[in-house]
């Protein structure tokens, strides 16, 4: 029989991977969706270009938030022990 922890580590594996994808497609998207267009037309927030705000600190944040979320509600702590040596 397959050990249940290898469903969950598989679950959560998939979860981390997904969350990479999704943050590098909104830093990609928000860095040059936003930053191709002439330097002098940029709008500024805080100071920082509108693209590096909303890609790096806006997405760096948002992660954050979700990473947090998904800790607290959807991992799961799982015993790193061997039930086999119980029976020793």
């Amino acid at each position: 029989m397959k050990d249940k922890r290898y469903r969950i580590a598989n679950r959560e594996a998939l979860i981390g991977v997904a969350l990479v994808v999704v943050n590098f497609a909104l830093w990609y998207g928000f860095a040059y969706g936003m930053g191709g267009g002439d330097p002098t037309e940029y709008t500024y927030i805080m100071g920082f270009p509108a693209w590096f705000f909303y890609s790096c600190i806006v997405t760096t944040v948002l992660m954050i938030v979700v990473i947090a979320v998904l800790l607290k509600f959807v991992f799961k702590e799982v015993p790193l022990d061997d039930d086999k040596e119980d029976d020793n």
